[in-house]
């Protein structure tokens, strides 16, 4: 099994994969092929449809689409607990995924994840800031729901879709909820979060289009 990626310090669908197999131990051979260009690397088409990363490769199969790969490791590895195991807490956990997949769309374009920026206040819109407050309603309502440390308990496919949002919420100073402080701090206690930022900071590429 392959998970091709890019930039560590930037891909953000990239991480959420790649976190979620690492955290659950999950065997899979990674391909680094990095974008330090504006549009990309024409490199992709080779292996992905989209001509974007991340792409699961598993045998014959090509799946792509961050929450794509993510359903399709709870299918295979269905003893890995990638969703919580009550009907309510799935259904809750692939909300709360979706909703992460689909929106905010501000803080996704103003605060791009970025490993190796000086945690610094950025001045953001309006629609940042509202984007804040829903993922901040959501980390408190799952963390009261579960008792913690991860929004369900344990590790899931939720934390691994919300991964980025840690990184942006510090490095741009958008929250000092206590909820965040918690959750953050569980979420970058991880082994793999550890690996997957060092090597990002490693990187030499910087682009310029992901530079807030």
């Amino acid at each position: 099994m392959k998970l091709f990626v890019a930039n560590k310090n930037y891909s953000s669908w990239s991480f959420r994969p790649w976190l979620a197999l690492r955290v659950k131990n999950i065997s899979f051979d990674e391909v680094f092929v990095p974008f330090d260009m504006p549009n990309g690397n024409p490199e992709f088409a080779k292996f992905s449809p989209t001509n974007k990363v991340p792409v699961l490769q598993d045998g014959d199969l090509t799946v792509w689409e961050s929450l794509a790969i993510l359903e399709y490791l709870a299918d295979r590895f269905p003893s890995a607990g990638l969703w919580p195991g009550g009907t309510a807490d799935r259904a809750m956990a692939r909300s709360v995924a979706s909703e992460m997949h689909t929106g905010f769309l501000a803080l996704r374009s103003e605060c791009p994840m970025n490993m190796r920026r000086e945690h610094k206040a950025l001045q953001v819109s309006d629609g940042v800031h509202r984007d804040v407050r829903r993922i901040t309603e959501i980390w408190r309502d799952c963390l009261d729901r579960s008792g913690g440390p991860f929004l369900f308990g344990g590790f899931t496919n939720a934390d691994a879709m919300f991964g980025p949002v840690v990184n942006r919420l510090a490095i741009y100073r958008l929250s000092d909820d206590p909820a965040v402080r918690s959750y953050s701090e569980s979420m970058t206690s991880l082994p793999a979060w550890n690996e997957w930022q060092e090597a990002g900071r490693a990187e030499p590429w910087i682009v310029e289009e992901d530079e807030a």
